[in-house]
């Protein structure tokens, strides 16, 4: 074990309290702050470092979302996965919970823990083998670092998120949604195999084909069953360019009509959509749409372009490498980063509304929608076909389309007021959503309860908890997400 666990480290780390923070089995005791130091230091020896310094456990208790903060007593920057496999045994035993973070990227507290173990993922973050059929990745390898090594060899990943510093391995814990994913759905639908480390402490290969159980419990489940530390991700050929075309609607129902026109078409390897401000107050509409190419070929803009119902004349229409195109966040986050925007908080909500219903729900939430209510922040919205997912924990309504709803609100710094008026709009939207048997994408900024998660899960709760009780039974997993806490003991558990 690297010095930084030294016994002298632990106890200048650790603060003396008396809070209690879980159950020693061996002694039949419960352990608190003051000899959790030595608990600590019963820890195996390691590849990797456990940190317990406040500067480490500071940034572990805090997230994208700048929302809520919970104190770990450590954080594992693990050296290999034989680190993560002792931690959680040892976990298990104290009674202590433990968290996995890869970018810290979730808005709500998902990946922190009270008075737990936070993994730092990114650690983990080695491409072992890329071929035709897939790229063989560690958990902690981001998106952006894929796509670089794989354009070489004309291949990519087949759905990206629009910002690609994410985590493999978090993405992966909760679906990965894109442009592309009207075609090949979700990423958590291109995985081939996973490697993971279960709640009890178990390292196991798991696919299709072989423990499918715990394959589709651990595949956006949230964290609940298991801590993924490596990936096969499919592959497909990339193309070297990308057209792209931004086209404007001042008419909702135009704009929905012809998104789904495009998906049902797939025209385009590309589709997604914004609610922008427009110039004289109130909302219109922006098209973003990209096919795919490599010269000489190249795209027929008259035939990519029939029937659509855009503004004539207002259409935008670049060339871009491909790569250019998937990583054109890049610039803008540099920039906020800059002006230290980035940092402010960031009360996001993502919902998915049913197709039925999306040009009632919209044309209402735009009716009193305010730039201040986005914090000048964008506004998605765009269509996905659900016969692309094959994951039954990533829940959308049960409709061939969906349309994902996102505002990626920022909310100003030191201004509670706001923080709660944004959050309280978050709920007020989400069960409006829900009553329309519309779903969430949670990764967001919304308080959920018990009968929220039955709820959200539906006919998978069931599947859920049966994983849960087999691979996380003393439920020490991703506390964070707020699913399986409201349970004290294990009387008053599902199972």
């Amino acid at each position: 074990m690297k010095n930084n666990v030294s016994r002298r480290n632990i106890l200048q780390g650790l603060i003396t309290s008396t809070v209690v923070i879980g159950f020693d089995t061996v002694c039949r005791s419960w352990v608190n702050k003051a000899n959790a130091a030595e608990l600590f230091v019963n820890l195996p020896r390691l590849d990797g470092v456990l940190y317990t310094d406040d500067a480490t456990r500071e940034e572990a208790s805090d997230d994208f979302g700048h929302l809520v903060r919970h104190y770990p007593l450590a954080v594992l920057k693990p050296g290999s996965v034989d680190d993560i496999v002792k931690i959680i045994k040892f976990a298990r035993i104290y009674n202590i919970k433990v968290a996995a973070r890869g970018q810290g990227h979730t808005c709500y507290g998902q990946a922190q823990v009270e008075k737990g173990v936070v993994i730092d993922i990114s650690t983990l973050n080695k491409i072992h083998n890329i071929n035709t059929l897939g790229a063989v990745v560690e958990a902690g390898v981001r998106w952006s670092e894929l796509l670089q090594a794989t354009l070489p060899q004309q291949l990519t990943p087949p759905v990206l998120t629009d910002y690609l510093e994410l985590s493999i391995g978090g993405t992966l814990s909760n679906g990965g949604i894109g442009g592309a994913a009207h075609r090949y759905g979700v990423q958590v639908d291109n995985v081939l195999e996973l490697q993971v480390v279960t709640g009890e402490g178990d390292l196991v290969n798991c696919s299709q084909y072989q423990n499918r159980d715990l394959f589709e419990a651990v595949l956006a489940g949230l964290g609940q069953c298991g801590i993924i530390v490596r990936a096969t991700i499919r592959l497909i050929k990339a193309e070297r360019n990308a057209r792209v075309f931004l086209l404007d609607y001042d008419d909702l129902a135009s704009f929905i009509r012809d998104q789904r026109l495009l998906i049902d078409s797939e025209r385009f390897n590309y589709v997604e959509g914004q609610i922008v401000s427009a110039p004289n107050g109130g909302w219109r509409y922006l098209l973003e749409a990209a096919s795919f190419y490599t010269p000489p070929s190249e795209p027929d803009n008259t035939s990519l372009l029939a029937s659509l119902s855009y503004t004539k004349g207002a259409e935008k229409i670049e060339d871009k490498s491909y790569f250019d195109f998937l990583n054109r966040l890049a610039p803008t986050v540099a920039f906020l980063k800059s002006i230290n925007v980035w940092s402010n908080p960031h009360p996001w909500i993502n919902l998915f509304i049913p197709a039925t219903v999306v040009e009632q729900y919209i044309s209402e939430v735009v009716s009193t929608l305010t730039l201040a209510d986005t914090g000048n922040s964008p506004v998605l919205l765009y269509p996905v076909k659900t016969n692309r997912f094959t994951l039954p924990l990533f829940r959308v309504p049960n409709e061939q389309v969906v349309f994902l709803f996102t505002i990626l609100r920022t909310a100003p710094l030191n201004d509670n007021a706001t923080n709660v008026r944004m959050l309280d709009d978050n709920r007020k939207l989400f069960e409006r959503n829900r009553d329309l048997n519309g779903t969430r994408y949670p990764v967001d900024a919304i308080a959920f309860q018990e009968e929220d998660w039955r709820q959200h899960f539906g006919r998978s709760w069931s599947k859920l908890v049966n994983a849960k009780r087999r691979y996380d039974p003393a439920r020490i997993l991703t506390p964070g997400q707020g699913i399986f806490t409201s349970f004290k003991n294990h009387n008053k558990a599902p199972w």
